[in-house]
């Protein structure tokens, strides 16, 4: 089909949307290995995870076999307030790169929250009302979890209390001020109001802190409380699953207009949206249907793909939580203050690790003043400012339609654009000033946190 007759948006209508969202593990042959009890070194059971998540989450979260789950149509109707998102054709930045590649992007920012990571916050807000709870405890980086969490909340009458990386709670207050607004209490971590915060802050004053501390404090929170449990917008199995709504609309879309793309690329900070946005293609991937190369793009400052160890590990700074099967930098480790807040993660979802390392897809890392370079690029000729963390996903796309421009070869290359920039601008504030740095982790840096993984046989 010509590219006269693809539009600059391809919408799906309501009645396209996904009715269920789709299990990337049901088609894995190596399945992501079990969470571990820290203290036995067993699986985990259902038993032993209702205490700190909803009781129908766990389900899903220990689902490695049911290919396509229910959307509830109450989420499905809150969807409709901002779903189907748009696919994009970046015909712009094509003209502007001078390039032979096709580029697309999914767009997920055109909600209040911001981003993706609304897509999994109703949902766990739906089963933590449909349970009877009181609230939910959470922690959150740059604050479009956090943001999208307290949305949830408030549409479905619960308490909601956030834990923000104690940088970017500096760094963006506005972000804060929207959680509040919607009824959220919001607390930097780590903090002097939980046991665990109070013992990281001794063991590292003046910590920048990092979004294990904040797991921990809110892990600590939520089983201290009656009526409350954690939820987490990453990493985990059941945000994967729900972010699979991302890549269902993207395919769909494609298919729509008989287009199949070279490459997927999306950021790659705990999991939630590279795993949504590749969900149904690595779904034809693993069932030998198709072929893509899909590529997680991290920040040079927190590589757990691309220097991380993969083995089982901690998933909080605190070492309260079970343990993963991850790639990982050891749960100790706390990244410089990266401005792509949502990409501070020391580990990534088991079931894209699990991946990786059965090499399905590959990774790399990207220095931080080279990713804001992308996103004032992206900016200027296609009208969007761009989130820190998709700006990543940003310039690998740009990279490689510059590699298509060096060959000639007419590639069609798929994005993904999490959400925007708009309360991300002390960053990019400090790029123009000349005042950003590109701090990366020394092998050093990286060995002692690796160091202290827990022994596990």
């Amino acid at each position: 089909m010509s590219n006269e007759k693809i539009p600059y948006k391809i919408y799906l209508s309501e009645e396209e949307m996904p009715k269920a969202w789709y299990n990337m593990r049901s088609d894995m042959k190596n399945k992501p290995a079990p969470l571990m009890h820290p203290g036995t070194h067993k699986a985990l059971t259902a038993e032993e995870l209702t205490p700190i998540f909803c009781e129908e989450l766990v389900k899903q979260e220990l689902d490695e076999d049911t290919a396509f789950i229910e959307i509830p149509e109450e989420i499905r109707e809150f969807y409709k307030m901002y779903r189907p998102s748009p696919l994009v054709r970046a015909y712009c930045l094509e003209e502007k790169l001078k390039t032979p590649a096709k580029i697309y992007y999914k767009f997920e920012g055109n909600n209040t929250s911001g981003s993706h990571k609304l897509n999994s916050a109703i949902a766990q807000a739906y089963y933590a009302k449909k349970q009877g709870l009181k609230g939910v405890t959470t922690e959150t980086g740059a604050g479009q979890w956090g943001t999208a969490l307290s949305m949830a909340c408030s549409y479905f009458d619960l308490d909601c209390k956030v834990y923000m990386v104690k940088v970017s709670y500096e760094q963006k207050p506005f972000r804060r001020e929207v959680m509040r607004t919607y009824g959220a209490s919001v607390v930097p971590s780590p903090s002097e109001t939980t046991e665990v915060g109070k013992k990281i802050l001794s063991e590292h004053p003046g910590t920048t802190g990092s979004l294990g501390c904040a797991i921990s404090e809110a892990v600590e929170v939520a089983t201290k409380n009656p009526g409350y449990r954690y939820v987490l917008g990453s990493v985990l199995n059941q945000v994967l699953l729900h972010q699979s709504v991302i890549g269902l609309e993207t395919k769909a879309a494609l298919d729509k207009y008989g287009i199949k793309p070279d490459m997927i690329i999306g950021c790659a900070g705990g999991g939630s949206n590279l795993g949504g946005l590749i969900a149904p293609f690595m779904g034809e991937k693993l069932r030998g249907e198709a072929d893509y190369r899909i590529i997680a793009v991290e920040p040079a400052s927190c590589p757990s793909f691309t220097r991380g160890t993969f083995a089982y590990d901690f998933c909080d700074t605190g070492m309260i939580c079970p343990l993963a099967k991850m790639y990982t930098l050891g749960s100790s480790f706390i990244p410089s203050a990266n401005h792509a807040g949502g990409l501070r993660f020391h580990g990534m979802s088991t079931t894209l690790s699990q991946l990786y390392h059965d090499g399905l897809m590959e990774a790399t890392s990207v220095e931080q003043t080279s990713v804001f370079e992308a996103a004032e690029q992206f900016a200027r000729v296609e009208g969007i400012l761009p989130a820190p963390e998709s700006s990543h996903a940003i310039r690998v796309a740009i990279d490689e339609a510059l590699k298509c421009k060096e060959t000639g070869e007419e590639k069609t290359i798929v994005f993904g654009l999490t959400g925007t920039g708009y309360f991300d601008l002390v960053a990019y504030e400090k790029f123009h000033d000349g005042e950003m740095t590109d701090v990366i982790p020394t092998d050093e840096d990286i060995a002692a946190s690796v160091a202290k993984l827990p022994k596990v046989e």
